[in-house]
């Protein structure tokens, strides 16, 4: 794994006994325990997890926030310093570039944070756009690592370590100070569907922070997780992954994306192709799935009718898996499928073609998990 691409935090993987995968070019750990338990945790106390393989785009300049505007589905009129905005960001033909959160720092700077296959592709995109708009756009990606401490226990063990009155941050909001000593980006932000931090620290500072925070939180629960619960966790909580549930193909209407766009903000790239869709309906909705038997739905399993009452004929293929797994807080198969638009209803039954079987599913309302909410 030589020339696979390796994080800040890549030295202390073997103190926690890493197991490592090649994730999309990069060598990151799958798992340190077992997912299971991992995942569980993250569920029931807290857990960390290494991300720094996300990029970063600084975008500065007078006209950064217009800038974005035209670039992002997503209305960023009301971004002011200390808030956070989740945004698809589309080509002209409606399908997307990147799903990424943006920063405000200031009036003027901003900070993107895009999934780390789309770094090169999104720089060079946004670069392309920002010709006469008077901003700069920088990768700042090797320059940042970023730790996720996500779970219900999350706050409490954070606050051991930093003087930030972490009950002011809500969600989508977030604060520039110190962490151990090391000045940080804390922001109420994550991708499990727990409550939880994403913490931004010089690339350098990574690896003591780690190795702090899970010493801090060693009596809460505290475990270093990988990719491997990252993904249980975030299909339970029916989050988009890039590639699976959007890709260049996929429209964030399709995703089910829609209370992110924002056509009344005024135009941005895709907004007339999303508009068109939009009048005529998408072809392809985005639902979720759970098995109703032994099985794991896994991505690019076909979804065929098993419905007599479907406007699909019975044994035909309606759709495909976008992503799949078995649930460890539901104890079942559950999937995220894109599928023909009006074919079925919450309360269907399809099938999935698991290895040559049709495995009956149920269509379910999505997510599949939601914490309680406390904050």
């Amino acid at each position: 794994m030589a020339s696979l691409k390796r994080t800040a935090l890549y030295p202390v993987y073997a103190e926690y006994g890493a197991k490592l995968v090649n994730f999309g070019g990069w060598e990151m750990p799958v798992q340190f325990d077992s997912i299971l338990k991992e995942h569980e945790a993250v569920r029931r106390a807290a857990g960390l997890f290494d991300v720094s393989h996300m990029g970063e785009l600084e975008v500065v300049g007078r006209k950064a926030r217009s800038f974005l505007q035209s670039m992002v589905t997503n209305d960023l009129s009301k971004l002011v310093p200390g808030r956070a905005a989740y945004s698809p960001m589309l080509y002209e033909h409606g399908g997307t570039v990147d799903d990424l959160l943006v920063y405000c720092l200031t009036d003027e700077r901003y900070l993107l944070v895009v999934n780390a296959a789309n770094i090169d592709k999104d720089y060079a995109w946004l670069a392309e756009h920002a010709n006469g708009h008077a901003v700069s756009v920088t990768d700042r990606s090797d320059e940042w690592a970023l730790l996720a401490l996500q779970g219900p226990r999350a706050a409490a063990i954070l606050e051991r370590l930093t003087s930030v009155s972490l009950a002011a941050v809500r969600p989508y909001r977030f604060v520039l100070d110190e962490v151990d000593g090391v000045q940080a980006l804390v922001s109420r932000t994550g991708y499990t569907g727990e409550d939880g931090f994403e913490i931004y620290v010089p690339a350098e500072s990574a690896p003591a922070l780690w190795r702090r925070l899970l010493a801090a939180g060693a009596a809460d629960g505290l475990v270093p997780c990988g990719l491997g619960a990252r993904d249980t966790l975030r299909l339970e909580a029916a989050l988009p992954l890039y590639g699976h549930e959007l890709d260049t193909d996929i429209t964030p209407l399709e995703a089910g994306l829609h209370r992110f766009v924002k056509f009344d903000k005024g135009d941005f790239i895709g907004r007339s192709s999303l508009i068109t869709q939009q009048e005529t309906g998408p072809a392809r909705e985005l639902v979720g799935l759970r098995l109703l038997h032994r099985g794991v739905p896994r991505a690019g399993q076909a979804i065929v009718s098993l419905s007599h009452g479907s406007i699909a004929r019975e044994g035909e293929c309606i759709g495909k898996v976008t992503s799949g797994t078995h649930s460890p807080t539901l104890h079942q198969g559950i999937a995220l499928a894109l599928v023909r638009a009006g074919c079925v209803r919450v309360g269907s039954q399809v099938g999935i073609d698991i290895r040559g079987r049709a495995a009956v599913a149920e269509v379910v309302e999505i997510p599949f998990y939601r914490r309680a909410r406390s904050v």
